[in-house]
């Protein structure tokens, strides 16, 4: 089950995602989120950019299901190239409320177990690490729980989506002796990816980012806000750093902007100092300042950093609760 003839539906046409899809898979995604209400909106310029990204090979890694001109599934295959611990396989996939319930979404699981393994198998710095397939989405999804459940699938971690009403926000706090908080700019890109690749490569599912995956999915994307992102400098090293986001398919969905902490990070010989609470404040400050209703974030309950407690004391609430589940490449 590797080709895309390896999900026939009768009515239905496969074959790979492509730019010119953008719009049906659009529709596709807000019918799914009609039904689900997972709070997830996602726009079509987010949708293109996850397309050009130049590691993913459409033609083997991608399907959708086609009744006509409609869209009505499709399932992408992410590879953790520059992964640690574990080469934990992404699978982006959804069935239309209309075509649910027929095995469809069993069929999808299917077919990005068998891609991940050929991925894994042929990869010679993945196939020296464990495997395993990931499935998320929002908990208590009765129905996602069963096709997990059916499929082999466990759930291993669970993340809440925090946000933080900015009317009431506390006081500035100083950045750390020897160090100056600065405004995102291009000339610290590389540093900030360095940055990066050091402050998360003790979390679960870590993967080093090169250049191409920091220009495709952080510094490169239209949802990034430079103006908002901030640094923790000492010397020419970023110690610590906070990338800003804005989902504009979020804010037309809901009528409030919301200021998304995408990336906070400090390097482990920082940690302890104060590092994160002085980016944090200082981004809180800058989005009220321009207008945003909201300031919101991720976060892995499970975090070693114990990020959930900081978050919390710093007036962020739990405001949705998502779920990984996980099934290994060897069975």
């Amino acid at each position: 089950m590797q080709g895309q003839d390896a999900i026939s539906v009768e009515g239905l046409t496969t074959r790979p995602l492509t730019r010119d899809a953008v719009p049906a898979w659009h529709e596709l995604h807000e019918a799914v989120e009609r039904a689900d209400r997972t709070g997830d909106h996602v726009g079509a310029a987010e949708l293109a950019e996850a397309l050009d990204d130049p590691k993913l090979e459409l033609q083997q890694d991608s399907l959708a299901l086609w009744e006509g001109p409609r869209m009505v599934a499709y399932a992408v295959l992410r590879t953790p190239h520059g992964a640690v611990d574990a080469a934990r396989f992404g699978a982006d996939a959804a069935v239309h409320p209309d075509w649910r319930r027929r095995g469809i979404g069993t069929r999808l699981v299917t077919w990005l177990h068998a891609r991940a393994k050929v991925r894994h198998a042929a990869d010679p710095e993945l196939s020296a690490l464990t495997g395993e397939l990931l499935l998320g989405g929002k908990a208590g999804d009765e129905g996602l729980r069963k096709l997990a459940d059916t499929c082999g699938f466990t759930p291993v971690r669970w993340w809440f989506f925090m946000k933080h009403p900015l009317k009431e926000i506390a006081e500035p706090r100083p950045a750390p002796d020897g160090t100056r908080i600065v405004p995102y700019d291009t000339p610290y890109d590389e540093a900030t990816r360095l940055a990066h690749n050091d402050a998360f490569r003790d979390h679960w599912d870590f993967a080093r980012m090169d250049t191409a995956d920091w220009k495709t999915w952080v510094t490169g994307v239209s949802a990034f806000r430079p103006a908002l992102s901030r640094l923790l400098v000492a010397g020419d090293e970023v110690v610590a750093y906070l990338l800003a986001e804005e989902n504009e398919a979020d804010t037309a969905a809901t009528g409030s902007r919301d200021c998304h902490v995408g990336y906070l990070g400090t390097r482990r010989a920082w940690r302890g100092r104060g590092a994160a609470p002085a980016l944090l404040a200082d981004l809180l400050h800058a989005a009220a300042d321009a207008g945003y209703d909201t300031a919101s974030l991720t976060v892995d309950t499970a975090n070693p950093s114990g990020a959930l407690g900081f978050y919390e004391q710093t007036g962020f609430v739990a405001d949705r609760e998502s779920v990984t589940y996980a099934r290994p490449l060897t069975s």
